[in-house]
This record gives C-alpha cells, structure tokens and sequence, in this order.
C-alpha cells in the first residue's frame, strides 16, 4: 500500500512542527510550509527523513491567500514528479500569528492581518486543495480555546478562529459525498513564540495553570498527537467535531 501523504501550513517550528513529527511517526510523508525561518524549517527536514519519512518545505507567506496557490502549486508538483500523481491525503491548516490589542486599540491593518491569516487564506488554500484531497482523506483546521472562552486583547484573532469553527461544520456537510472528514482542534493556552511569546513568562503561566484542570499550561507536544490520531484510520467516524485540546482550561 502507497504511502499517505500530508500538508502542514506552519510546519517549521511550535505546534505544526510537532504535527509533522506526529504524523512521520505513523508513517506519513509531510509536506509543509514555513513562513521566513528556513532554518528550522530545515530542522523538521531531518526530524522527519531520519524517521524514514520523505519530506519537503516550501515557503508561504498567510498574510497573502494568493502565496497559498503558489504554495499548493508547488507542492502538487512535487507529488506529481514524486508518486506519478498530484494527490495527496491530509490537508492540516495550521499556519497562524497572533495579536495582542484591545478592541478600543486594534487597527484596520492588524484586523486585516488576522482576517487574511487565520481565515481568507485558509478558506481559499483548502478551496484549491479539494481536486487534489483524495476520497477519504481528512481536513484538519487549527482554532483556539479563545473562541470558547474570552480574555481581553484577543478579539480580532479569535473572531477569525470562531469563523473557522464554522467553515469545519460547512466543509465536512460538502465534502461527506467523498468520504473526508473534517474537525478542528481548539488547542488552549500553549508555551510557544505565538503572539510574541506570552505563554513562556513565569507571571502568565501561573495564571494559566491556575484556571486549567490538570495544572500546567500546554506545550507543542500535547498537541500533534491529536492531529496524527484525526488523521489515522481510528478516528474515521469523528467528522464536523471541535475538539479543545487545553488541558481543561476554564472548564
């Protein structure tokens, strides 16, 4: 049987490079994208290739939902020049930044930045994606516990990320005729370089352990397993689901 093959957006570093390596230990080929870091996105290169995997990296900038067709382009390339065939299995949109202003303080420029991010550019990257997603195969969108639960300083992104809850719902109607599943996950508070890095201060994670049930803020790693365990055979029945993956925050 021929290798499945997935495609990250942000796979270079934090939460999309832990999916990678997730979903290279099932024995997935991955194809991801990164945004200026090519050096760590060369990093994940030989993560996943010393676990057997083929893998490659291509850059694309979210903020412009039209490098999202270069980036898709290149990619079936790719596949077309590697397997004989442009298709490929899972489609996984994680690519993301973040905002920290009041709604009283936010830009035009900045609410742009978030629309064009985290939703404009997932919308139209997953539209030229579905010719090329074969049946069966599996959409995995990235939202956040913020569009559950609200702290100040987040409107702007997490309106975006409650959009995509939605976009999940509408895709996975459309595309159930073709055997493709589509979740999302709701990951929580985690200790990455998003949004500048807030999550790693000492101040900040107390608060967060605080208020989550099992006492810790996340970390990249409690995150690629969910996103392998969608992808895999033994979640086929979970379709147009959210599934928060936070540890229990503010539950």
């Amino acid at each position: 049987m021929s290798q499945k093959t997935a495609i990250i957006t942000g796979g270079s570093r934090g939460l999309g490079r832990d999916m990678a390596v997730n979903l290279a230990k099932d024995g997935v080929n991955i194809i991801f994208s990164y945004h200026r870091n090519e050096a760590k996105a060369n990093e994940v290169i030989s993560e996943v290739v010393a676990m057997g995997q083929k893998v490659v990296a291509f850059q694309f900038d979210a903020n412009d939902f039209k490098s999202g067709q270069a980036f898709l382009k290149k990619a079936t390339e790719y596949l077309q020049q590697e397997n004989g065939n442009p298709n490929f299995d899972f489609l996984i949109n994680n690519a993301g930044t973040g905002t920290y202003n009041m709604v009283a303080d936010t830009s035009e420029e900045q609410f742009d930045e978030m629309m064009n991010v985290h939703l404009k550019s997932v919308y139209f990257l997953t539209q030229a994606a579905l010719p090329y997603i074969n049946d069966g195969g599996r959409i995995v969108n990235i939202s956040s516990g913020l569009a559950r639960f609200s702290l100040p300083g987040m409107s702007a992104y997490a309106i975006m990320k409650g959009a995509i809850e939605v976009f999940t719902r509408f895709l996975a109607k459309e595309l159930g005729s073709r055997n493709i599943a589509v979740n999302t996950i709701a990951p929580g508070a985690i200790a990455t370089d998003f949004a500048g890095g807030s999550n790693k201060q000492e101040d900040k994670q107390a608060i967060i352990s605080s208020i989550t049930a099992l006492g810790r803020v996340g970390e990249a790693e409690d995150i690629g397993g969910t996103v392998a365990f969608l992808c895999s055979d033994r979640a086929g029945w979970i379709n147009g689901q959210r599934i928060e993956v936070s540890g229990g925050m503010l539950v």
